[in-house]
This record gives C-alpha cells, structure tokens and sequence, in this order.
C-alpha cells in the first residue's frame, strides 16, 4: 500500500529557537540559482542534495524544515511511501517543491540502520532481467533484484506527482504553483543512490517519463552501490540524456560503493566518482576512477571491526579496505559543505 503524506512549512522553522538574529536559509534565492545551474558537479547543488538525503531518514516534516533552512522557504513536501515486508520492499521517497514551483527535488531515501527488511531488500541480489530501450540499442539488462522492485513500487505515484508540478501544479495535489517545473533534482544515500539511479535511468529511457526527463538536470548520490551489470554500465556511460548528469560521491573506504561482492556476480559503476579519501578538514574531494567491486569475502567480515577502530583515534589509520563508518550520511554532509556556508544548524 502506498502512504502520500504533504506539508509545506512555515517559515517560522528558519529560526532556532531563542535566536532573535536571522541565521537561515543557507542559500539565498536558491530556486533561481538551482534553475541557473550549467554543469555538474556543482559545490552548492552537492551540499543540498547530501543534507536532503541525509534526513530523507527522517519524516516529511523534518525534510521540510531543513529544505526550508537551506533556502527552500516555504517548500512544499510530498512524502511517497510503500512497505511490504514480505516482498523486501522499504521504498520512500520525497518530493521537495519550491515556493514558485520551479524545482523539485526527488530524493529516496537509504537503508535504514535498524531496518531488517531494507538490509534484507540489500542483499537480495539475485538480478532482475529488465528491458531497457536505449537510443539505437534496444535491448535487457541485469539489474539489483531489490533496488529494482523498489523503485518500481512507488513510481507511479512519483511520476504522477512529477506531472502535476510540470503543469504548473503542486506535488501535494493542493493548488497551483506560480511556475510549472522547469528544474528537476533527483538524489539520495545508499539505498536511496541506487534508487536515485535506477529512476533517473526509467525516465530517461521510457517514452511515458519523456516529458520529466526533458526537466531532468542532474543526479547526485551518496555511497551508492552498484546497481547493474558491466554491459548496462556502458551503456549508461553514453546515454546522451545522462552523460554529464549523473555524480557519484564516495567518502573515504565506505564499503557500500564497493558492493555487492563479486561473489555475486558482475557489477559496474556509472557516472561520474568524486572521491574523498584525505582526514576530516584534508584533501577536498577529487575526480577519481570507479569504485571497484570489492574480491574478497574477507574484506566484507571485516567491514564491522573497521567500523569500531574508527571509533578509536589511534586506529583511524588502520587500512581496512572498507568500512562502515565511512558510509554514514554526516560524513558526506560535513565535507561536502562550501567553506563559508552554514550548515543545516546554522552555524
């Protein structure tokens, strides 16, 4: 069953509480300036679209007051939501629209820490054999089982939504915009990043979704694993609707991007890496070759102790290949943060 949940905040939630000085939005005028964006990545675009799949693990009225501080005012914000625990389905997405109706941001949520159907919807690899047309190369594809029936679980309610701001409407369904859409973000964390990446690949490849693909400027994940086979990689890779558009972001060892195993079969990256590999406050994020598949199964036995010598200052530096800790959404909200910019705090 499919949950749709609305709100639009006031904008009394740009004001911590006590604070009498004005502290948000983060960005100013940040519909035009989404809307103006050229090319990707782009430093502000990064740093919104972490911190809004970062609390996309949060309710819709929480995405709504940090959309509302980083310069979103006055959004409107359609929470889309199945869960069946039978079929390892936990698919939730938000739809973040503007005042004036000009953006709209689709972010998926991840794979909730204490949620064993979304760990369960992780590891259900078996792949899925999907048709997809690409310009001149029809054809089908193998896709992550689990990531798939995701996203196909709520997407008819996302792309109805989707239809309602390009015709000048609300995503929520109350009213009208001033604008129609005329810039749509689309992004998320983990399971939320491959979600973010299957649904950008359904909309620019199926003849229904033309029109929203039209408005599509950019995808921008977050510890995303991998989603489909090394064929289906390379096609993406020249996929004329997504080359320049999507960006994968990878913190340090974190050990999702590295998944799943080879063990399970052949997998591939897409997009465009950028990678942090230096301390916090070090190197900036750099462009960087895809994320491997991670080879030995006793790299992934050993993910949970790098995650506890990260707790530890005198083992940060131990060189686990993958971790945990890593993958956690704060590190990329917190490095991916323009120097000068306040945070979602606002400090």
């Amino acid at each position: 069953m499919v949950t749709r949940t609305s709100i639009a905040p006031s904008r009394d939630v740009l004001r911590p509480m006590g604070q009498q000085t004005a502290t948000f939005p983060a960005y100013s005028d940040l519909a035009p300036r989404l809307c103006r964006v050229g090319s990707h990545p782009e430093p502000m675009v990064a740093h919104l679209m972490a911190t809004c799949s970062g609390y996309a693990y949060a309710d819709e009225k929480v995405v709504a007051m940090i959309m509302a501080r980083m310069g979103l005012e006055d959004n409107h914000c359609l929470l889309v939501a199945e869960a069946v625990d039978a079929m390892f389905i936990r698919s939730t997405a938000y739809l973040v629209q503007s005042a004036d109706g000009r953006v709209v941001i689709l972010c998926f949520r991840g794979t909730e820490p204490t949620n064993i159907v979304n760990w369960l919807t992780d590891a259900d690899i078996n792949p899925t054999r999907v048709p997809i047309s690409f310009p001149g190369r029809p054809g089908a594809f193998d896709v992550h089982g689990g990531f798939y029936r995701n996203v196909r679980a709520t997407r008819y309610e996302v792309a109805a939504a989707l239809k309602r701001a390009l015709g000048g409407g609300s995503v929520t369904g109350d009213g009208d915009m001033a604008h129609p859409l005329e810039a749509l973000y689309v992004t998320g964390h983990s399971l939320g990043g491959a979600m973010a990446a299957i649904t950008a690949l359904m909309l620019t490849t199926e003849e229904a979704y033309a029109s929203i693909a039209e408005k599509l400027r950019a995808v921008y994940t977050f510890g995303q694993p991998m989603i489909g086979t090394p064929e289906l990689a390379a096609a993406c890779a020249t996929h004329r609707p997504l080359v320049g558009k999507l960006v994968r972001y990878v913190h340090r060892r974190d050990v999702v991007p590295q998944l799943p195993p080879t063990l399970a079969g052949r997998f591939a990256h897409f997009g465009a890496e950028y990678q942090y590999r230096g301390p916090p406050g070090g190197e900036r994020w750099q462009s960087g070759p895809p994320t491997p598949q991670m080879g030995r199964v006793l790299d992934l036995l050993l993910t949970p102790l790098g995650f506890l010598t990260g707790q530890i200052r005198a083992l940060h530096d131990v060189p686990f290949r993958a971790s945990i800790q890593d993958h956690l959404p704060h590190h990329y909200i917190a490095t991916l943060t323009p120097p000068g910019v306040r945070t979602e705090y606002g400090d």
